[in-house]
Parts: C-alpha cells; sequence; structure tokens
C-alpha cells in the first residue's frame, strides 16, 4: 500500500470513529438512551485519541477529542447576534394566561384562523443560562452568551467542553448556517456534588444551580468549564441560511434532535389556554422530581408563519410567554441564630427569620447546616439574607445582602458548651459538625432518641408523638427507651391532655411494638451512620443481635454498605456500657423478633442490586416489600438515583416514580415485583 493509500484508509478510520462516537453521544445526550457500556465508549474514544497522536494531521476541530483546547482567555470577546435574542413576558396568574391568548386572538382576526382553539407548544422554562449556538456546515463554530439581546459574549471554547452539546451535527438536512437557542444548566444532582466537593475543600460553595452555570460558563480558562457538570436544552431556532425549515415549532425541536442536539422530553402541543393550564398544573407537580431546575413554564404560537404575523413588542415576541411559578428565592430579615441538638449530640445552627412567602409556602426557620457555614456566609442578627426553598428541601440561608447590614452588628461564633446541658462540644476531624458530649445526661439527645425510636421506621408506637415524648421526658417518667416499657396506666393519666382511652391506646401499642424485627431494632437504636438499609445489611449478614454485638471491624467491613466510618460507629455503640444496659432491659422488657437464617452469596441472588418501593402495593404493604428485597440480599433505598437497578411502583406512586422515569430506570409494577420474587425465592 502507498503512502497516500495509508493515509486515506487511516483518514477513513478516524471518520468511522468520529461518526460511531457521535451516534453514541447522540444516544446517550440527546435520547437519553445509551445504547453501549461506557467501556465501550471509552475505548472508541481512546482508540481515536492514539490515531490523532500518530497522525496529528488528522486532526479538526469537530474531532470529539477536541473538545477542551485552546488557551486561556484574557477577557471574552464580544459578539453581534444576527437576529437579537429577546426576552420573553412574564404571566403570573391564569388571568394573564388568558389575556396573552386573547391579544393574540385580536391580533390574528386579519388572517384566515377560524374560532379553533390556537396549537401552542409547551415547554419546562429551565433555570439556566441563554446561549446562542452557530453550526455552518454542520460544525460549531461560535457560542455566545445572550448578553443584552443584541450583543454577548464568545464562550465558544466553554461551550466545546459540554458534552450534550455536539461538535458537529449528525444524519442530513440541516441548513448550511443554522443558529441553535437554548439554555445551559447545571443538573440538581451535579450541584449538590460540586457544593460537597467545594465545602470539604473549604471553597466558596454556588448559591444554586443557576449561579453555578452562570459562574461555569464565565470561566477564562476553559478547563475549569470542563470539570463542571453542565448540560445544554436547546428549545428554539436563530438564524438559518441555505437550507428549509419545517413550518412548526415543534416540528424544529425534532430536526434539532434528529441532528444531534438535545430537547427538553417533557416538551408538548395542546390546544387552547385551557390545556396550557392544564400542562402548567401538571409540571407544577412534576418539578420537584426532575432532574433539574425550572422556574416556569414557556408557552409560544406553534405555527411559525403565525408567529412572523404577530412580531415582536419592544424586546419580547407577542406570540410567546413565560408563565412564572411562584419564587424559590426570596430576601427577609435574619431576628436570630438558635441552637438545635439532635439525637446524636449534633448542634445545628438555624436562622430564626421574619417569615417570608417562598416556593409556595411561608418560612420562618431556614438551616444553617454547621458552623463552618456561619462562618462562611459571615451572617449575623439583624442582616438581610437570601433565602432559597426549593420543593421538600428544606429552607436554607443562601447569601448576605451585604449592602443592607446594619450599622452595627456582631459575628457569630460557635459555642464551647451544649446549649441544652452545659457539657462540652468537640468536633471530630473529618466532620464538620460539632456535637455534644454530654450523651444520656444531655435532655436534647434523650428526648431526640426516644422520638427516633419511636418513629414509623424504627418501633412505629402509634400515640407517641413529638409532644408526648417531651411531657414524659420533662415530668421525669422516663429518661431512655426502655422506661417507655416500665409506664403504667396512672403514670400516664397524670399527664395533661392525657384521657383514660389514650393511655390504654398507647400501652397497647407499646406492647405489640414488642414484637418487631431484628433490623427494625437495630435501626431503632439511633447508631450513627446506621440507616434503614444498613440496619437491614448488618441483620441479614450476622442473623442475630448477639453475633452483631461480638463482630469486630473486619467482620462488620464485610457487610454491604458498612465502610471504615459506619463500622467505627457500631464499635463505638457496643464499648458504652450504658447502651449495652439499655438494650438488655429492651429485652428484660419482652422486645423480641424472629431468627434470622443467615444466608450464604449464592443464596442471595439480588445481591448488589438497589431497589426503591413507593405508593401503595394491593398485597403487602411497603415494609414487608422492602424486607422481602433485602432477604433476596438486595438493597433497599429511600430515595432514586442512577445506581437505582430498578422502582417499585405501586398506587399512587409520587415523585419517586417521576424522578425513575425522568432516569430512564426500569419500574416494575405490582404484579411485575411479584413475579421477580417468585423468580428468586
Amino acid at each position: 500500500m502507498d503512502g497516500k493509500s495509508a493515509t486515506d484508509d487511516l483518514a477513513g478510520q478516524v471518520r468511522r470513529l468520529r461518526d460511531k462516537i457521535d451516534l453514541y453521544n447522540h444516544q446517550y445526550y440527546a435520547l437519553d438512551d445509551p445504547q453501549v457500556p461506557d467501556s465501550e465508549y471509552d475505548s472508541l474514544m481512546q482508540r481515536l485519541r492514539d490515531l490523532e497522536k500518530d497522525n496529528p494531521q488528522l486532526i479538526t476541530a469537530d474531532s470529539p477529542t477536541q473538545r477542551v483546547g485552546g488557551e486561556a482567555l484574557d477577557k471574552f470577546q464580544s459578539v453581534t447576534h444576527r437576529l437579537p435574542m429577546l426576552s420573553l413576558d412574564n404571566a403570573f396568574d391564569e388571568n394573564d394566561l388568558a389575556d396573552f391568548d386573547r391579544r393574540i386572538r385580536d391580533r390574528l382576526k386579519i388572517t384566515a384562523l377560524s374560532d379553533a382553539d390556537i396549537e401552542f407548544a409547551c415547554e419546562p422554562k429551565l433555570d439556566g443560562i441563554a446561549v446562542s449556538l452557530m453550526y455552518e456546515q454542520g460544525k460549531l463554530v461560535t457560542a455566545a452568551t445572550r448578553g443584552d439581546g443584541s450583543t454577548g459574549e464568545d464562550i465558544t471554547l466553554n461551550v466545546r467542553t459540554i458534552p450534550s452539546i455536539p461538535l458537529r451535527l449528525i444524519g442530513d438536512g440541516y441548513p448550511e448556517v443554522l443558529e441553535v437557542r437554548g439554555e445551559i444548566y447545571m443538573p440538581r444532582a451535579g450541584f449538590e456534588a460540586f457544593n460537597e466537593r467545594a465545602r470539604n475543600l473549604g471553597e466558596k460553595p454556588f448559591v444554586n444551580p443557576r449561579n453555578a452555570a452562570a459562574g461555569s460558563l464565565r470561566q477564562l480558562d476553559p478547563t475549569i468549564t470542563a470539570a463542571r457538570p453542565l448540560q445544554m436544552c436547546c428549545y428554539s431556532l436563530g438564524y438559518v441560511e441555505g437550507g428549509e425549515m419545517p413550518e412548526t415549532h415543534s416540528e424544529v425541536l425534532q430536526c434539532f434532535q434528529s441532528w444531534g442536539l438535545r430537547i427538553n422530553r417533557e416538551s408538548e402541543v395542546v390546544a387552547g389556554v385551557a390545556a396550557c393550564i392544564d400542562y402548567f398544573n401538571r409540571l407544577s407537580e412534576k418539578r420537584d422530581g426532575l432532574a433539574y431546575d425550572i422556574d416556569g413554564i414557556v408557552f409560544k404560537v406553534n405555527n411559525l408563519e403565525l408567529q412572523q404575523k404577530l412580531g415582536f413588542i419592544s424586546k419580547a415576541p407577542r406570540w410567546a410567554i413565560a408563565h412564572k411559578f411562584p419564587a424559590q428565592e426570596e430576601m427577609t430579615v435574619l431576628l436570630d441564630i438558635d441552637l438545635q441538638v439532635g439525637r446524636t449530640g449534633a448542634i445545628t445552627p438555624v436562622a430564626r427569620l421574619e417569615p417570608v412567602f417562598v416556593g409556595g409556602v411561608t418560612v420562618s426557620n431556614a438551616t444553617l447546616h454547621n458552623f463552618d457555614e456561619v462562618r462562611r456566609l459571615d451572617v449575623r442578627k439583624g442582616d438581610t439574607v437570601m433565602i432559597r426553598r426549593a420543593g421538600d428541601v428544606i429552607p436554607q440561608v443562601v447569601s448576605v445582602v451585604l449592602d443592607r447590614r446594619p450599622t452595627i452588628t456582631k459575628a457569630y461564633f460557635a459555642p464551647k458548651l451544649c446549649p441544652v446541658c452545659g457539657s462540652v462540644v468537640e468536633r471530630e476531624e473529618d466532620e464538620a459538625v460539632l456535637r455534644c458530649m454530654g450523651g444520656l445526661i444531655c435532655g436534647a439527645q434523650q428526648r431526640e432518641a426516644i422520638k427516633h425510636f419511636a418513629s414509623r421506621k424504627a418501633m412505629d408506637i402509634e400515640g407517641l408523638g413529638d409532644k408526648l415524648v417531651e411531657q414524659l421526658v420533662d415530668e421525669g417518667l422516663i429518661d431512655n427507651v426502655s422506661g417507655l416499657y416500665t409506664l403504667q396506666h396512672a403514670q400516664l393519666m397524670q399527664l395533661d391532655r392525657m384521657g383514660d382511652k389514650s393511655a390504654r391506646n398507647l400501652l397497647q401499642a407499646l406492647e405489640e411494638s414488642k414484637s418487631t424485627s431484628l433490623s427494625r431494632f437495630i435501626y431503632s437504636l439511633g447508631i450513627r451512620e446506621v440507616g434503614e438499609a444498613t440496619a437491614g445489611s448488618l441483620a441479614n449478614h450476622f442473623g442475630s443481635w448477639e453475633a452483631l454485638s461480638e463482630a469486630g471491624k473486619d467482620q462488620l467491613l464485610e457487610v454491604e454498605d458498612v465502610g471504615p466510618v459506619v463500622a467505627r460507629h457500631v464499635l463505638q455503640f457496643f464499648q458504652q456500657p450504658h447502651n449495652i444496659a439499655i438494650v438488655k432491659a429492651l429485652q428484660m422488657a419482652g422486645m423480641h423478633w424472629p431468627v434470622i437464617t443467615v444466608k450464604k452469596a449464592d443464596e442471595m441472588p439480588l445481591a448488589g442490586n438497589t431497589y426503591v418501593v413507593t405508593g401503595t402495593l394491593e398485597g403487602m404493604t411497603r415494609d414487608e416489600a422492602k424486607a422481602e428485597l433485602q432477604a433476596l440480599g438486595a438493597k433497599v433505598a429511600g430515595s432514586v438515583s442512577k445506581k437505582t437497578t430498578a422502582v417499585v411502583a405501586g398506587a399512587a406512586a409520587g415523585s419517586k416514580l417521576t424522578k425513575a422515569e425522568t432516569l430512564g430506570i426500569p419500574i416494575l409494577d405490582e404484579e411485575a415485583f411479584n413475579g421477580l420474587l417468585e423468580q428468586h425465592r
């Protein structure tokens, strides 16, 4: 083979590798439907890198290996948008949306449009950064921010590092020049992981995912952007030259997807404003289960010809509107910082706030996480602070509005003594948390330990609520969990608002709680870092309380989900004489559980799998379903993640089912779940 033929053959190999990698990227990022394992993808990328390294003349800017390249910039250059990037008018309620529909109808009376409902394209409004991508001959040549709508900043080098943005379009039929507009954002999971790493390194975390996306795109060094978990969703068409596009917005988005660009899978086309309102309500319910933040819904007239006829006003189109959700961030005044002591002695600073309506509820308290966070924020009594609440997430203080700080304020320092019992507080080297060392002499820890013991996932003692626990401790009737089983009817009758029937019902519930399971019992004791799933793993591995209590570190580390930290906490629990005394007292009171037969590894067919059970099952309770799975070696988690094997979904399954659908996690209905159990019993 002569030199030219050899070069042509190598070029063909490189081209075929790039085509295959681009296809796999399209399946993974645009379709959320990966067709090959990561190992296969990594192998192809390594083969391409090797070929390009040995043949640098074959490297082109659109190669998948060239996502990060170029020197760090001194500053961003300006880019003039060929078509202005306009903002949207807002609708804040159904009346605003109805007015939007009416205005469109009034303006379109000059057309042959009948009285039929107008067709709208509905899309979630991602809370990120608007950008423009310019493709020429299918290759990405420029990426820019919205800026003032007419001029933005050139962020091409940074955008090239984002895996969900193709460096060259796949397929065919795209125009010679194609401008695609969309939103670059940071998914929630990536945001939380990034902030966790930042806190561990003593660095400043981002306030919210939008702030994180903006900060990542404005890095002058693209290698920094490349390390950030960014994604992009495309939502509209900009400038087009040398090609034809479809007649509707929804068809344009489908073209984008076929060319390798990511679009939002929640998008729909509906007819009429009533259907728009229905879509808004449905997405409001799904919002907390989505993998990314949205702050509203965008409604666009779907027909592009009608869009042209409707035109623009000022800096917004007449044919589109954003229906906003209630704000998830608001400002308020911090009245004071209180200290809460948990059942493990952890002391948590809590912000007491001037009540403010945020995220659909009135908030008067917000977490400050720990004293490192208090110091980082430098939050002080009297400060105006920014509060964030997203879905069911506990409200948190995310920043201080320094230009509103009062003239005279004092910095807040971590306590040296427990605010409840006055015992010394300590902080372990690998933790950010301060802990009271008072143990069972600390009233707060007593109360919280008893509340945990009585909770639904532990002993599930009906009628023993938080206020009653506090009464029992304050009256000196109990000082640890074993004292619950020595309570007498006459003692209970002395308590405020305790009648004869309530007292008898509580004593009956306590009696019934004596019959439990080993995993529930382990969980109920509140051993640090031992949650439901880990308690189940410990129970199934050791089979008995005696075997667990005699286990050493090496034996504990053999248990799935048990690492060095959990093993240390378990050993510490058994080294405390008062813990052993409480367990013996519980057993003497009649606490018991069925014997567990410890199975060999080959008798645990679901070992290594993780399931989530949600909704209401007809044939068994969720606890029974969890026990069945754990008996087969599976881990049962409380939340859905990419590591989840499958979700068992009963009736009225909520946000966990939604998240599973978003992540493409397999979903088992009750019939399929029963089939799984029968298959492996």
